[in-house]
């Protein structure tokens, strides 16, 4: 049964953010999307999901329609997380997300472990940006604020997106604010490494990772997996680039389907809400 989705603004932290919650009476699971992309690149997964469960997306600060007025941080972005759960009235959640949606999610764990009822972490990894491609994408970065997304979009698509055309991305990111991009962007390259931690995340995880990811390698989910605390299930897509939740959604819906049927919901965690009710 489908229960409606609503589109909403919520002020979280100071910040106006955009929010989808796609109904459902089932356990609640709030996705965070990539770099350059908004809650919609979640759009297959809803559709496959939102019958079982109350699937909840929103836009981080500077994409889509949230924005980044000032400096911030994945610590911020995780904040931003359990606020809109508080808004929403979700004591406890399964929290997923894909590349920066993956860095955010592990820090809500590290803030709330207690509300994390399991993780799913899409083409994602624990440490900071490989010193040998720092230099590139600040020539990304001083390109994009300079004369718009034009001149690199081709690049930036096939580093998310894999081969082709994207021009509904296209279109997106000519829209963005280059002072809130330069805002998400500051956060990307300078975020903190978080892999000494992971060991203290005992979740039940799945890992789901494209073997074409050229952004993040095979070898750092590997690494990711290795390091946390809980019991990790690992799907490899054969083929797939960093947004394998996008562009080969029948097995990584297949691999999120299964991981929540065999993940037990804990009990109401959080002091304001009773999930029993």
């Amino acid at each position: 049964m489908n229960y409606g989705r609503a589109m909403a603004f919520a002020k979280l932290n100071g910040t106006n953010v955009f929010y989808e919650d796609n109904g459902g009476a089932g356990p609640a699971l709030v996705l965070s999307h990539g770099f350059l992309m908004d809650h919609s690149m979640f759009d297959h997964q809803v559709a496959a999901l939102r019958d079982k469960y109350r699937v909840v997306t929103w836009d981080e600060r500077g994409f889509g329609q949230t924005p980044a007025t000032g400096p911030f941080d994945y610590w911020d972005s995780a904040n931003d997380v359990l606020a809109l759960m508080d808004h929403l009235g979700i004591g406890g959640a399964y929290i997923g997300g894909m590349s920066q949606g993956g860095f955010i999610s592990l820090r809500v764990a590290l803030l709330s472990p207690a509300r994390v009822q399991g993780l799913i972490l899409i083409d994602t990894q624990a440490g900071t940006e490989d010193p040998s491609t720092v230099d590139g994408y600040n020539q990304l970065r001083d390109v994009f604020v300079a004369h718009g997304p034009g001149p690199v979009q081709d690049t930036i698509a096939s580093l998310i997106l894999g081969p082709g055309q994207w021009p509904e991305w296209y279109a997106k990111w000519e829209k963005l604010d280059r002072q809130g991009f330069s805002h998400a962007f500051d956060c990307l390259m300078h975020r903190d490494d978080v892999t000494g931690d992971l060991s203290s995340i005992t979740a039940r995880a799945l890992i789901v990772h494209g073997d074409a990811d050229v952004a993040i390698p095979l070898a750092k989910a590997e690494a990711l997996r290795d390091g946390l605390g809980g019991k990790v299930t690992m799907c490899v897509v054969p083929g797939a680039p960093h947004a394998a939740n996008m562009t080969h959604p029948d097995i990584v819906n297949q691999a999120i389907s299964d991981f929540l049927a065999n993940v037990e919901p804990r009990a109401a965690v959080h002091p304001k809400y009773d999930d029993k009710k």
